[in-house]
């Protein structure tokens, strides 16, 4: 028990470096922790929040999903750039990112949701992807292509956009159209970087 509550200790004096810290219990039952991401089994025990500048999100990085932005984009017909601004204003590209309301992973998939487009987990970056842009396709379809009103429903819900004629004007909603037309502009712009 000393020995884990070392390596415990180790791992979150070298926090500052490392974003996250799993939980893992092998086949015999053992408990171990690791920094790198495991494939199953292992669960967030400690995760860097904050920088070392205070007040300053972590930043994740923003290429490791491209591959699975891009298959899926082209497998559902959403433009990649699209999926990659949703990704950067819903979670930062944090796979392991909640909500206050309880939404989950890289594209902030409500539990409900999730049970709805057949995401088993919502953590699983390539799951949460698939299912993310599977129900952005449906808010363009639903929308017939109108970015603006099928980004405010992601946010807001349909329901919600439908009943208001267009964009509510509730504030969050407003930022959030903002933000994500700004990312995907700048995608675009860039490349895909």
């Amino acid at each position: 028990m000393i020995a884990v509550a070392v390596v415990f200790l180790l791992l979150l004096h070298s926090a500052d470096c490392q974003a996250e810290v799993y939980a893992c219990r092998d086949s015999n039952g053992s408990v171990y922790f690791t920094n790198i991401i495991p494939e199953e089994g292992c669960n967030p025990f400690y995760q860097e929040v904050k920088s070392k500048k205070r007040n300053q999100k972590k930043s994740y990085d923003t290429v490791v999903y491209d591959d699975d932005i891009w298959a899926t984009g082209v497998r559902y017909n959403v433009d990649p750039y699209l999926i990659k601004a949703v990704i950067r204003t819903e979670s930062a590209f944090n796979h392991r990112a909640v909500s206050k309301k309880g939404a989950q992973g890289l594209m902030q998939l409500m539990p409900e949701t999730a049970r709805q487009l057949g995401v088993p987990d919502p953590f699983n970056p390539r799951q949460n992807i698939d299912g993310g842009t599977r129900y952005l396709k449906q808010l363009l379809d639903t929308f017939h292509g109108d970015l603006r009103l099928s980004i405010a429903a992601y946010n807001a819900g349909p329901g919600a956009v439908k009943r208001a004629g267009g964009i509510p004007k509730f504030p969050e909603t407003i930022n959030y159209v903002s933000r994500v037309m700004k990312h995907y502009k700048g995608y675009k712009t860039r490349g895909k970087g």
